[in-house]
């Protein structure tokens, strides 16, 4: 069996029960960092918590080849792991369909997402998010500022009143995290007097939520990775108590959002 287990958001307890208990169970776990990382926990730590060695594999060993992964899930009980949610990322879908063509029996557990954080930890509704985009560092796409395929997806969103999570992106093997201000300054430079929320930790004792216009939060510092960024659509009036309670959103700038 090949079970694909996801470790939540933070740290080595941000998993659910049932994945401690497959993890427990399995005679092998594999795990990738690339797509996403746990910034509160080592290798190390999920090491020590869960009582098992865990074996990281790059991009290529998950996508090109997975082979050792595959045979180890023909002779026993293997889990693969990855931060947040274990489907998010189409390439996990590519290695299930490699262990069903083997005839490997496959088993999903459900992590927590990045785009539930968000919609909890901001008070913004979860069904009112339209299309997610991922926000690039500018040498990762070979050209300055910002790709015309995220301007346009949050064009779109934002005619629709629909909110945009905007994943912040993440170079895990050299530690290198885009952040909220970071991100702030590249969107302000379309959008100035823009809505946006930054979140950070989520999944952490200590979450931060800040709304403000974009020019605003280019100019502040939110701490430790990982950070996401909302644009907001058109807002319900509850809504709009949430990120002035929950993200200290000035008024002004929520008055001219709330729909």
């Amino acid at each position: 069996m090949l079970t694909f287990i996801g470790l939540g958001l933070y740290d080595e307890r941000s998993i659910t029960v049932e994945g401690r208990d497959a993890l427990a169970d399995a005679d092998r776990a594999f795990a990738e960092f690339y797509t996403s990382h746990l910034v509160g926990a080592t290798v190390e730590d999920l090491e020590s918590y869960h009582g098992i060695d865990v074996e990281v594999r790059d991009r290529a060993g998950v996508e090109q080849n997975p082979e050792d992964i595959l045979d180890a899930a023909e002779d026993g009980h293997v889990a693969f792991l990855t931060a947040g949610d274990t489907m998010i990322s189409t390439t996990h879908v590519d290695l299930r369909l490699r262990a069903v063509e083997r005839g490997i029996e496959t088993r999903l557990i459900h992590g927590v997402t990045a785009q539930s954080a968000a919609s909890g930890l901001t008070g913004l509704q979860n069904y009112r998010f339209g299309k997610a985009v991922t926000l690039p560092f500018p040498y990762a796409h070979g050209a300055d500022g910002v790709p015309k395929s995220v301007t346009d997806s949050i064009e779109a969103n934002r005619e629709r009143g629909l909110h945009t999570l905007v994943y912040l992106d993440i170079k895990a093997d050299r530690e290198e995290y885009m952040t909220g201000d970071y991100a702030a300054e590249m969107l302000a430079e379309g959008w100035e007097d823009v809505l946006g929320v930054v979140v950070a930790r989520a999944g952490s004792e200590s979450p931060l939520v800040a709304a403000d216009r974009l020019s605003a939060l280019a100019e502040r510092d939110f701490g430790d990775p990982l950070h996401m960024l909302v644009i907001p659509g058109d807002v319900h009036h509850v809504e709009a108590d949430a990120l002035r309670a929950l993200g200290g959103a000035p008024d002004d700038i929520v008055e001219e959002n709330e729909a």
